[in-house]
């Protein structure tokens, strides 16, 4: 029996001088890799899946095919939603390949980033010739799953990248070390996830996140409110000083395109009836604020309405982070400067004072919270239109907040605001909706009681989900300014309602094309409408025609 373990000692000892001098040699020879696109019949799937007990699959769709998806599963004794990201499966060697190839691919791709020429295709190509030299004998669903992981480690966002790739995902939000990500789904809600970070990946990460914003982050300097490359709004949170259960991010998601007012009228969030009398109120030069609470849509709702003003009409917006996103041929965007040790801070005030000497005919602050509130009144009262957001549920709360500390603004330059949008998120049919729950008008000063008089233009009717209007005596004003009777007046409101249905019917909810429209409106109303009017036509006979066609299929 000893003889026996000593040969197979002696003979596992040879095997594996052999393999070892297998692989120098193909280390020296290097090997012949031909590197083609990903055929899913053959080189797929990457990813794989399984269910946890206890739980049901409810949704599964892409959000990078062909490498990670989306599995949405309901755990029934817990009676919640779950969110599980799924990316390429990686075995014990691609694991350990992976990491030598990114140790090794970073000295090249820093060099390509100084040139600027650092993208996917060139990561490929870096990575082709790695493998080669390593002489790894490395099959397509390896080389198109190493290239995933180096693209979503390099130039995506590792592992919050599927995240980020969702569309129906609006914010991400980790709360410390070693814990569950959580996202607010369009559908699902607040859902928890399969990611977290271990204590020193979340802070390498947070850090990341800063320097790819052109911003920095550490220990002494610890939170950082910045907007990443794609858009997305982040807040960070390094270490555990401020945040005692570890280093912290939010990010908020943006649509790539900005919603338009038909998307709005489309989510319920609006009626036709209040987007056409913003567009009236807008043309005629009426200041607004959206008002409500965290996540009520208030900055998606100013961009939207703002696609109404003129064309040609000089623009302004002045932001602390990018969210604005406007069609508009005449726009000035301008954003605050945080400087930390060289150079001045420009904060919102300092922008809105340069603002009023570029003479705009419209300014739009992302949100009023500050001194520069009072410059932003004195710009109303000197002719500006503007529009911007605040945190409050109620036009009482928005008087309150804009004539007390900090804002401070007085009472008769706060008359110079026209309008109030109250936004809400709520429930609906036990969904999350967002809705317009008042437009007020700001009246004048009361002379016997001193108080700001106001009404409600519309208001929303939470026990049937619809929007009841009121008297206007902003569209009273505007009737006298144009010299319209009240049937022109009608007929006018009448004739915007029937554009924006009619862009509803005819799918019109691009931004680019939705402004487009819009200016040519303001250019030749009847000459638009006809058109619009011949293509409702056109496609409403071409659905008769396919549901002919779909009923004789059944037959």
């Amino acid at each position: 029996m000893a003889g026996d373990t000593r040969t197979a000692d002696v003979e596992g000892a040879v095997g594996a001088l052999r393999r070892r001098l297998e692989h120098t040699w193909k280390m020296l020879r290097g090997s012949e890799l031909e590197v083609r696109p990903f055929r899913p019949g053959e080189d797929g799937p990457l990813a794989s899946f399984t269910v946890p007990p206890d739980e049901r699959e409810v949704d599964r769709y892409w959000v990078n095919a062909p490498y990670a998806f989306v599995v949405i599963t309901y755990d029934e004794p817990e009676s919640e939603h779950r969110y599980y990201a799924v990316e390429p499966d990686l075995d014990g060697f691609e694991r350990d390949l992976l990491d030598r190839v990114a140790d090794d691919i970073r000295d090249p791709l820093l060099y390509r980033e100084g040139s600027g020429h650092t993208d996917e295709e060139t990561l490929r190509t870096e990575l082709e010739s790695l493998l080669a030299g390593y002489g790894v004998e490395a099959g397509m669903d390896t080389f198109h799953t190493l290239a995933y992981y180096l693209y979503r480690d390099f130039r995506g966002y590792g592992k919050v990248d599927p995240l980020l790739n969702d569309g129906h995902i609006e914010d991400v939000s980790c709360d410390g070390y070693d814990l569950p990500i959580f996202v607010y789904h369009d559908e699902y809600t607040d859902i928890e996830t399969n990611v977290s970070f271990a204590k020193a990946e979340l802070d390498n990460y947070v850090i990341r996140l800063a320097q790819r914003s052109g911003r920095h982050v550490s220990v002494g300097d610890p939170m950082v409110a910045t907007t990443l490359p794609d858009g997305s709004r982040a807040e960070l949170a390094l270490g555990e000083e401020v945040t005692p259960r570890g280093s912290a991010f939010t990010i908020r998601q943006y649509a790539e395109e900005p919603f338009t007012p038909i998307d709005l009228v489309e989510y319920g969030t609006f009626s036709i009836e209040q987007m056409a009398y913003f567009w009236l109120c807008i043309e005629h030069n009426k200041s607004l604020i959206f008002a409500g609470g965290t996540a009520s849509g208030k900055t998606t709702s100013m961009n939207a309405v703002s696609m109404f003003i003129p064309p040609r009409a000089k623009v302004l917006s002045i932001e602390d982070t990018r969210e604005l996103s406007l069609y508009h041929d005449n726009w000035l965007s301008s954003i605050t400067r945080e400087r930390r040790y060289e150079g001045a801070d420009i904060d919102m005030y300092d922008l809105l004072r340069s603002a009023l000497r570029h003479r705009p005919e419209y300014i739009v602050v992302g949100e009023v919270r500050g001194e520069e509130a009072i410059t932003l009144f004195q710009a109303m009262n000197t002719g500006h239109t503007t529009f911007s957001t605040m945190h409050a549920d109620s036009i009482e709360t928005v008087i309150n907040r804009l004539e007390n500390e900090p804002i401070n603004v007085p009472r008769a330059m706060v008359q110079s605001l026209d309008m109030l949008s109250i936004q809400t998120m709520t429930r609906s049919d036990d969904q999350r909706v967002r809705r317009a729950k008042t437009i007020g008008e700001i009246g004048g000063i009361d002379q016997r009681t001193g108080e700001l008089d106001y009404s409600s233009a519309f208001e929303w009717r939470t026990e049937t989900d619809d929007f009841r209007r009121n008297d206007s005596i902003l569209l009273e004003e505007i009737q006298t300014e144009r010299g319209w009777t009240r049937s022109e007046l009608l007929r006018e409101i009448d004739r915007r309602e029937r554009f924006l249905e009619l862009l509803s019917q005819l799918g019109v909810n691009g931004y680019r094309q939705f402004t487009a429209l819009v200016n040519e409106y303001y250019a030749d109303p009847d000459r638009v409408m006809e058109r619009l009017e011949e293509r409702a036509g056109v496609d409403d006979g071409n659905a008769g025609t396919d549901d002919g066609n779909a009923g004789t299929d059944d037959e």
